[in-house]
């Protein structure tokens, strides 16, 4: 059986319109898998470069961003470092509401180191 020249010329056209159509997965918020690599990437070497700005040693950026890519977070640490030795940039420390619960628990975490006798006794119940 030979093809009708109709069911030939759809073909044709489908096969046509098949990159276009396949190109529009963007715009419906389909995410390749380069694009999520290549994202996940830059949101590292922002958070190192973050890091590296606010004074932060590379091993607290890690702990405080767990999910981040460590190559990434250390590429952008490292890139933040050279551009602040070659422009002789200061450190600006963090002034944000997580500073200040940082603060809170460093100063908690002092007092339940203190002396036995800088303590007030309990009174013990008789």
């Amino acid at each position: 059986m030979k093809p009708s020249r109709s069911r030939s010329i759809l073909r044709v056209a489908l096969f046509a319109a098949l990159p276009l159509l396949v190109a529009g997965c963007d715009q419906l918020g389909i995410e390749s898998a380069k694009a999520v690599a290549e994202k996940k990437d830059a949101e590292g070497r922002a958070i190192g470069a973050a890091c590296r700005h606010a004074g932060r040693a590379i091993e607290d950026c890690f702990g405080l961003n767990k999910k981040a890519d460590k190559a990434a977070v250390f590429a952008g640490w490292k890139d933040m470092n050279d551009y602040m030795r070659e422009n002789k940039l200061d450190i600006v420390p963090p002034q944000g509401a997580a500073t200040a619960v940082a603060k809170d628990a460093a100063s908690e975490d002092a007092q339940d180191e203190a002396p036995a006798e800088d303590k007030p006794a309990k009174k013990k119940s008789s």
